[in-house]
């Protein structure tokens, strides 16, 4: 793959997509209605606080790693929507709240009508991320980056402003275990990648998308297992988790796209020019097994979920990933070397 630019639009596209941001905008204001307040520190973010935004439901095994991991590499501050979990996930929460670094909010409405959350997490990045670097995650997602061994967060966005770079762009990466995921034992108080090690190093295969710009990278685990006859499904890849952000910006299929269009082109694909980081895709735990069938029944992560019957069912038979030519992970430096990420010049 190499560098993909942004293509051109006609000027009835770009306006209508300046419609399209102004409507994701009123969405999410009028999403704050919807959002209960259970734990509200949002007084106790300073200035220069990296803002981490979380919408979850369910996630109990992997919250104490999540928060741990993140307040180690830098985050100020989290802001995180419990949507409906029954799992204990809200009161550990809230209790974790003490600390004063964490709000949480609640709502029972619907995930997918609420554009898949981010109506509510739009909602909470214009009300407190403006003038913030705020990482836009889902709680399967650990950001690694060449040289995060000795540069935490606040030294990648000071080099990130001194650059003039806006934003910080990574490849999801799958990981996995070796061996059937219905055979595997998972402990929440371990690192998820104590027990998921292996990785594709690919194909992957990228276009950019018109008219937002916006890249399409593809490939990896998930294509090989669950889409190799219909590749056209196979999930994105590619996200901007990070960004400097203005109000007036709007995420518009996860973190995949987000408005202004020209925001897009910060990041150009694993084998880019812009620095560039992976997102350890934790999604492979024992417990996705239980899963699968909740959220086959729930429909509410597919915009065509009727599409994904074949996919909740291998998944629910917990299958198994690892393959001969699977790549064992040993850090993100190993990832610069496979052309996955693109190390930053500290």
């Amino acid at each position: 793959m190499t560098a993909l630019p942004l293509p051109q639009i006609s000027a009835a596209a770009a306006y209508r997509l300046r419609l399209k941001r102004r409507t994701c905008l009123w969405r999410a204001f009028r999403a704050r209605r919807r959002l209960r307040p259970v734990a509200d520190n949002t007084a106790r973010i300073l200035p220069a606080d990296i803002i981490v935004i979380l919408v979850l439901r369910n996630e109990m095994q992997r919250l104490p790693f999540f928060l741990d991991y993140y307040r180690k590499l830098g985050a100020g501050h989290f802001l995180i929507v419990d949507n409906a979990s029954d799992d204990g996930s809200s009161a550990w929460l809230l209790e974790k709240a003490q600390r004063g670094d964490l709000s949480l909010w609640q709502t029972s409405d619907s995930y997918r009508n609420s554009r898949f959350g981010l109506d509510w997490s739009g909602w909470l990045l214009m009300r407190y991320g403006h003038g913030h670097w705020c990482l836009t995650l889902d709680a399967d997602e650990l950001l690694a980056y060449p040289g995060m061994g000795r540069h935490d967060l606040r030294d990648l966005t000071d080099h990130l402003d001194q650059t003039g770079q806006k934003g910080f762009g990574a490849m999801m990466l799958d990981l996995f275990p070796k061996g059937p995921l219905a055979l595997q034992e998972y402990d929440s108080r371990m690192p998820p990648t104590d027990l998921l090690r292996w990785f594709d190093a690919g194909p992957y295969r990228a276009v950019r998308q018109s008219p937002q710009g916006n890249l399409w990278l593809q490939g990896g685990a998930r294509d090989r297992v669950f889409f190799a006859t219909t590749p056209e499904r196979a999930p994105t890849l590619n996200k901007i988790p990070l960004i400097r952000w203005h109000w007036r910006y709007s995420y518009t299929n996860a973190t995949h796209a987000v408005l202004p269009r020209d925001l897009n082109a910060l990041y150009d694909g694993p084998c880019g020019v812009l620095p560039s980081g992976v997102l350890l895709h934790t999604k492979f735990l024992p417990e996705t097994i239980a899963q699968a069938p909740r959220q086959q029944q729930r429909a509410e992560h597919f915009h065509r979920p009727d599409l994904f019957d074949d996919y909740y069912a291998l998944l629910g038979r917990g299958p198994d990933l690892w393959h001969p030519a699977a790549v064992r992970y040993r850090g993100p430096e190993q990832l610069a070397e496979l052309g996955l990420c693109c190390p930053v010049e500290w």
